[in-house]
């Protein structure tokens, strides 16, 4: 195979890229498990890692890519029979939907068309209608990966307050989490649920779950069945930096290397250089006079723009022309969007510069592919990008130091 120069441009939306401060972190002697050296690595880690969910409740850290730690939610709180209100925003949701469903769970599924987030309102009318609170959980996902929408968990928290349901609060902050502002105590959120791949910028391979107490005493009744990823059996050792069984020894120094890198940046900033960089890119989008999948200015999402292609063309194509020629690889459409949308991420350890180079490669790979098109997204992310620097600058508070 001939040898590409340069370095490959990832900017599918996660897997992201890892920063050299992280590979150097990970590539390490493994440790024993069960020895006095790891348990301090993990007790510290277990206490800093709910600092990044915003909460003082449990963090449970599984050996397991985020579709676990979407089993571990359902499972440690559920019981044969379940309702669950979920909402369609996209792929993601729909394979949580999936799972529920295979786990013995009777869903009932708000449909929508993957261009706009959850409405709150229609939680509420569905919550106020179940007069016998057959429904025991509400599942939402944060920010959808495969369309590029960031849904408000605080609305969805008020409108089951208002509607006054005891049901459970379940979020997927996977492609949220530490990217975008999420807050697990103050929005009332009884089971959030992380991966290690995208905003906390590892390999994947480690997810979590973040749990609110109502969720832990509603565990103590659940009757799904539950072994691996049962709560219990990880939270009595986890109190002394243990875990039940073999973690992944390495990807938690990683992790360690990952939580530094953000306090010393400082959450408050990662989200609003996350926010930068995705307007930028929503600018070339639209002087390309391209569409964004997401219709909602409001619920545009800071880590992915998915972009829809014009009628009669390819994105899978585009996306091909543009990997073969400039080494970059983008996302592609899933399911319903597959050759509708292709999906650029701009989150984790990224930059001005490197989405200056994400966005001439598919300018220049629209141009290649026959896509029909205004040429000028690159100069009008480029403006933006370097006058709207300063105003970045004057908005971010101080440095937050890593306590």
């Amino acid at each position: 195979m001939t040898r590409r120069p340069g370095r490959h441009f990832l900017n599918i939306p996660g897997p992201t890229n890892v920063p050299d401060r992280i590979l150097r972190a990970i590539d390490r002697a493994v440790i024993d498990h069960r020895g006095a050296e790891f348990g301090q690595l993990a007790l510290g880690l277990l206490g800093e890692i709910k600092k990044v969910f915003k909460t003082k409740g449990p963090v449970v850290i599984f050996p397991s890519s985020g579709t676990g730690a979407w089993e571990a939610a359902l499972v440690n709180t559920l019981s044969p029979g379940d309702t669950v209100l979920m909402y369609e925003v996209g792929q993601f949701a729909m394979l949580w939907v999936d799972m529920a469903e295979k786990l013995g769970l009777k869903v009932d599924l708000i449909a929508s068309d993957w261009r706009t987030g959850v409405n709150a309102d229609k939680i509420e009318e569905r919550l106020r209608a179940d007069k016998t609170h057959a429904i025991k959980a509400v599942c939402m996902v944060h920010n959808e990966t495969a369309t590029g929408i960031t849904s408000s968990v605080a609305a969805v928290r008020k409108a089951m307050d208002r509607a006054r349901h005891p049901a459970l609060l379940m979020v997927d902050t996977i492609s949220s989490l530490a990217s975008i502002d999420y807050r697990h105590d103050e929005w009332g959120v009884d089971v959030a649920i992380g991966g290690s791949q995208k905003g906390l910028m590892l390999p994947p391979g480690i997810s979590f779950n973040a749990i609110g107490e109502r969720a832990l005493e509603a565990s103590k009744t659940a009757c799904l069945p539950r072994a691996y990823w049962d709560w219990q059996a990880m939270l009595e050792p986890n109190k002394s930096g243990f875990f039940p069984y073999t973690p992944a020894t390495n990807l938690l120094y990683g992790l360690d290397e990952a939580i530094k890198m953000l306090f010393e940046e400082g959450l408050d900033n990662v989200f609003a250089r996350h926010e930068h960089l995705a307007e930028a890119t929503r600018r070339a989008v639209q002087a390309w006079g391209l569409e964004n999948q997401c219709v909602n200015p409001a619920e545009y999402s800071a880590t992915i723009t998915a972009i829809r292609v014009p009628e009669g063309h390819d994105a899978d194509e585009l996306r091909r022309v543009i990997f073969d020629k400039f080494d970059m690889s983008l996302g592609t459409g899933l399911s319903k969007l597959k050759g509708k949308v292709f999906r650029i991420g701009h989150l984790g350890d990224f930059n001005d510069l490197m989405l200056a180079g994400t966005l001439s490669g598919v300018e220049m790979g629209l141009a290649l592919a026959g896509v029909p098109f205004q040429r000028g997204g690159v100069d009008a992310a480029l403006d933006y990008l370097a006058n709207g620097d300063a105003a970045l600058a004057a908005a971010r508070p101080k440095r937050v130091a890593r306590a």
